[in-house]
């Protein structure tokens, strides 16, 4: 009779444990908008783009938890004064959210990277594979870009054409997640500049201040 009873009880709590759980406004927001927030989707070269539009919206919204796979989950189960176990409505919250998650953040990755993460449950599983992947070869790429930007040289080019490969350099460089600092971009212009630059080039060495980009003007031509 206890045992029926006890048996009863907890088909009644699991459920009250179902019915309980609904979507949060804050998840309904992120499934609803991450889209439209986020709307460059992961492909091979714009890793660290993706990787701030995402962690930015998931914090914003409080879930940058479900990214961190040291996260530790609710309990499964609820051990009752009797010694019996219960479903933990806590932990089906947090699991039904979890695969929601995941759901969305696989909606923003291109078809040709899906592969990698589809047999992946859980959103922690998925961003883990995505940065074991992706940070080296950003790393990679970084490095490749500053030591074109090293090599750089007017040569044959005009003036407007060097200073215009310089800045998309910059450019990818910063959407791999880097940065050059304001003096280097100018030590490296200067740098690629004839010979014939010479004294301008020591003008601007020997200025008492750092002068930003805006205000360096380079003579298209030097008699």
């Amino acid at each position: 009779m206890a045992n029926s009873e006890n048996s009863q009880n907890s088909t009644q709590t699991i459920s009250k444990q179902q019915e309980e759980i609904q979507i949060s406004s804050s998840l309904k927001f992120l499934v609803s908008n991450i889209k439209n927030i986020a709307p460059i989707q992961l492909a091979t070269d714009n890793y660290a783009v993706w990787r701030s539009q995402i962690l930015k919206l998931f914090l914003a919204q409080g879930f940058h938890t479900f990214l961190d796979p040291s996260t530790v989950p609710p309990d499964r189960n609820i051990l009752q004064n009797d010694g019996t176990t219960i479903p933990n409505s806590l932990f089906e919250k947090w699991t039904f959210s979890d695969h929601i998650i995941a759901a969305s953040l696989c909606s923003t990755i291109s078809i040709s990277i899906l592969p990698y993460v589809v047999n992946l449950e859980s959103t922690a599983a998925i961003w883990t594979v995505l940065e074991t992947r992706f940070q080296s070869s950003n790393r990679s790429k970084v490095i490749q870009l500053k030591n074109s930007l090293h090599n750089i040289s007017l040569k044959n080019l005009t003036m407007t054409q060097y200073l215009s490969d310089i800045k998309i350099i910059v450019d990818q460089i910063a959407a791999a997640g880097s940065s050059v600092d304001t003096e280097d971009i100018i030590h490296y212009i200067l740098n690629g500049l004839p010979g014939s630059y010479q004294s301008f080039k020591t003008v601007i060495r020997t200025m008492l201040n750092p002068i930003s980009l805006d205000q360096l003007t380079i003579p298209t031509s030097l008699k």
